[in-house]
C-alpha cells in the first residue's frame, strides 16, 4: 500500500510565536467537529484502544481516514500513540488530559441536545411545513 496521500500537513519543529498564530480557535473546532474525530476520542477517553478496535467502534470509517484522522489528533496533542515491541508491532491510542478536558464540554453540549431535542424536532417540522 502507498503511504504517499497519509502524511498530516509539514510540522513546524520549533516554538515560532508567529507561527502559533495559525493554529486559529475555528481550526481547532474544525478538526475536533470533523465526522469522525469525536466517535474516536469518545472511544479513547474509555481508555486505551487498538487500530483494529477503532476501525470496529466508529462506523463507516475507512481505514486511510481513521489512520488520517489519529494522526491528526495526535499531532493536536488530543491523542498519545503507544507502540509495543511485539511481533506484529502492537498499538495503542490513549486520550489526552487535554483531550478529557475536552470530553467534558462535549458532555454539556451533548446534555443541551438532549433538552432540546424535542423543541429542534418541532422547529424542523414547522420550518418544513411552512417551507412546503
Amino acid at each position: 500500500m502507498s503511504q504517499g496521500n497519509i502524511g498530516v500537513p509539514v510540522q513546524v519543529t520549533e516554538i515560532d510565536p508567529e507561527k502559533l498564530d495559525v493554529c486559529t480557535v475555528l481550526e481547532v473546532i474544525n478538526r475536533i467537529s470533523g465526522k469522525w474525530a469525536i466517535g474516536i476520542l469518545l472511544e479513547a477517553i474509555r481508555g486505551p484502544v487498538r487500530f483494529t478496535e477503532l476501525e470496529r467502534a466508529v462506523e463507516g470509517i475507512s481505514r486511510r481516514m481513521l489512520t488520517l484522522t489519529l494522526r491528526n489528533l495526535e499531532r493536536d496533542g488530543l491523542l498519545n500513540r503507544t507502540i509495543y515491541p511485539t511481533v506484529p508491532p502492537r498499538v495503542e491510542y490513549e486520550a489526552t488530559p487535554m483531550a478529557k478536558e475536552l470530553y467534558q464540554s462535549l458532555n454539556g453540549l451533548l446534555g443541551w441536545a438532549e433538552q432540546h431535542r424535542d423543541d429542534i424536532a418541532a422547529a424542523r417540522v414547522a420550518y418544513d411545513t411552512a417551507a412546503s
